[in-house]
């Protein structure tokens, strides 16, 4: 019962977290510092995410050629840097990851 109801507590302050950011936005004017902070979250996000599963292999950093993930990720970051299409960026990431992975077992 405890479990369910940190769920629902967690559940329910992250949207209401959110939700506050949508509701405010047409009744108050955000400063502009925050304004400019706020850009920086999707980014900041994204990198918490992805860095991690691409750089830790087995609880060690791993920054070696034989890093698949790694290899794929550079080919991905490349192709969006020099595209900026994403599905694009998605698909060559993936399809070099499943590629690097079946030429390696």
């Amino acid at each position: 019962m405890k479990l369910w109801l940190v769920m629902f507590a967690g559940g329910l302050l992250t949207y209401l977290t959110r939700l506050s950011f949508i509701a405010l936005a047409g009744k108050v004017e955000f400063p502009a510092w925050l304004q400019r902070s706020l850009r920086y979250v999707p980014p900041a996000v994204l990198s918490a995410i992805i860095f991690p599963e691409i750089l830790v292999h087995e609880g060690h950093l791993n920054l070696s050629f034989g890093n698949d993930r790694l290899i794929a990720g550079l080919l991905a970051a490349l192709v969006g840097w020099k595209t900026r299409n994403m599905l694009l960026t998605i698909v060559v990431g993936m399809v070099s990851l499943l590629l690097l992975q079946a030429i390696r077992r």
